[in-house]
């Protein structure tokens, strides 16, 4: 019940207490005024204080559910990251495990041929019959291979780098133009889609 509300009903009840001859005159003796006016007030006091818990206790409602939502929608992102790291490391597993199916399967055929060189060397009497096929073998290897992106480094004459080269000793250079050069290769050194794969160790001028 609102302020005008409340003043109304007073007003109403005042006025049929005037009409009555028998208590005109106590309502005259009485400062009803003041009375009337402290009343409606404290009605007035009482639906605001009233109104004012409710509009706290709604307002905490109202925070408590927005929290609750939020810490929702936390748990099922949460929930959704956590699935995408499980799958992701699974896919990443599956595709190492599989990164060489397509080299291996080439390389197959290599190995068909060396399987051949062999039977053919138990009977061979040529011996350059015997070389020229491990030589054939041998290209047709390195020619899947540089399929698949491979490279040899080529290190001899180089001047010695760090990042390419393992430098295994010195020895004094033949020749003043090959200090500081590579002189000679112990192992051979790769690279895989212009990455180094294996450092070629080599000997280095001094």
């Amino acid at each position: 019940m609102n302020f005008s509300e409340i003043l109304n009903k007073k007003k109403k009840n005042k006025m049929e207490v005037n009409q009555n001859p028998e208590n005109t005159e106590q309502n005259e003796m009485l400062p009803g005024n003041e009375t009337d006016n402290n009343e409606v007030i404290g009605d007035v006091e009482e639906g605001t204080s009233s109104a004012n818990s409710e509009s706290q206790i709604s307002e905490e409602d109202k925070l408590k559910a927005e929290a609750t939502e939020w810490q929702n929608k936390y748990l099922r992102l949460y929930a959704e990251f956590d699935n995408f790291k499980r799958r992701t490391s699974k896919e990443r597993l599956e595709l190492l495990q599989i990164a060489g199916k397509d080299v291996i399967s080439d390389l197959l055929t290599v190995l068909d041929d060396f399987e051949r060189a062999q039977k053919s060397i138990e009977t061979a009497t040529d011996v350059i019959a015997v070389k020229e096929g491990v030589t054939l073998v041998q290209h047709k290897l390195k020619g899947i291979l540089n399929q698949k992106g491979l490279k040899e480094m080529e290190s001899i004459g180089k001047e010695f780098d760090a990042d390419l080269h393992e430098g295994i000793t010195s020895i004094p250079a033949p020749s003043a133009d090959l200090k500081g050069k590579v002189i000679d290769e112990l192992e051979k050194g790769y690279l895989l889609n212009d990455k180094v794969i294996r450092f070629a160790k080599v000997i280095i001028g001094a």
